[in-house]
């Protein structure tokens, strides 16, 4: 694959640049941009326009959607500079292209765009499953350009360009998904754009990317959904703050969700076995001859979520 010789931002504060001593700000504010491309200006696409924006105001974005009123609010917002319905035409001559749709128009946008891309041209997405629209790009994509997956680990239950925040991916992790023939150097620059936004990065193959995220983020959308879909008429109202924090997820996009999850469906099947053999084990304990096993089924369960916040109260 031919590497790009410019990129859509410099790279990230290092003890090697000339600014990283003088604050993370400044290097922001002198950052050079050429041009981005979002496709799908929702909540992600969205959130990493007005992002980009409050870093710096040297980059061009072009924002693609097929509603017109969800364009012109973006532009209206400050997350994107120019609007266009045509994603071949968003996609021309951009540096750095983010699909920020639903998984499942990733075919019909990749190969709509792979004939105007320019070369050298990095592209990714912000999708919650990485095996398909690896292939995907694989199978679409010129080999004069990088695709490389991403994985911002940054949302909301809420939805649409109302909901975008500048400071959506602040501290949060994202993951790329390189495999053995990504170009170091966009793989580099990628990191550094997401750093860049706040971001925490690491890697992980496609495989095992979807199979992580099928325990700890796929797994606990279904349960949600299945906790609120459960609920009687007569005891929904009477809900505290307890079921509202531990159903938050449920509230997304359920054609999204449906994408995701049909995408995932191998490692959803494992772990959804795994959820049914530590239900069937709290459902035995729920004896007074075994409470103290429940007990201690309970603490295990508080210690090891505990640990996990102090991990990410810590930045880790």
């Amino acid at each position: 694959m031919a590497t790009a010789k410019s990129s859509f931002l410099d790279t990230a504060p290092s003890a090697r640049h000339p600014l990283a001593a003088r604050g993370q700000q400044e290097f922001y504010r002198t950052m050079t941009f050429q041009r981005l491309s979002i496709i799908g200006v929702g909540l992600l696409g969205g959130s990493i326009g007005l992002a980009v924006k409050s870093k710096s105001s040297h980059c061009s974005i072009m924002g693609y959607g097929h509603r017109p009123a969800t364009l012109l609010r973006a532009r209206e917002r400050g997350a994107i500079d120019q609007i266009e319905t045509n994603a071949a035409q968003a996609a021309r001559d951009a540096d750095l292209v983010i699909l920020c749709t639903p998984v499942g128009v990733f075919p019909h946008i990749l190969a709509q765009i792979a004939p105007i891309l320019k070369e050298g041209a990095i592209i990714t997405d912000v999708g919650s499953t990485k095996r398909s629209v690896v292939r995907w790009a694989a199978e679409s994509l010129p080999k004069s350009v990088h695709f490389i997956g991403s994985h911002p680990m940054a949302g909301s239950e809420k939805q649409g360009i109302e909901a975008a925040r500048s400071d959506l991916f602040e501290k949060a992790l994202c993951i790329t998904t390189p495999n053995s023939a990504t170009n170091s150097d966009a793989l580099g620059r990628l990191e550094s754009f997401w750093q860049e936004l706040g971001m925490r990065t690491t890697r992980l193959s496609a495989d095992d990317h979807d199979r992580m995220l099928a325990e700890v983020s796929h797994l606990p959308h279904m349960v949600a959904a299945a906790l609120v879909a459960m609920q009687s008429d007569q005891a929904l109202p009477l809900a505290g703050k307890g079921f509202l924090d531990a159903t938050r997820i449920a509230g997304g996009d359920g054609a999204l969700w449906r994408d995701i999850l049909l995408d995932n469906v191998d490692n959803l099947r494992g772990v959804l076995g795994r959820l049914r053999s530590q239900l069937d084990r709290l459902e035995q304990m729920l004896n007074p001859q075994q409470s103290e096993e429940l007990r201690q089924w309970l603490d295990h369960a508080a210690n090891k979520r505990r640990s996990r916040s102090e991990s990410s109260n810590s930045g880790e």
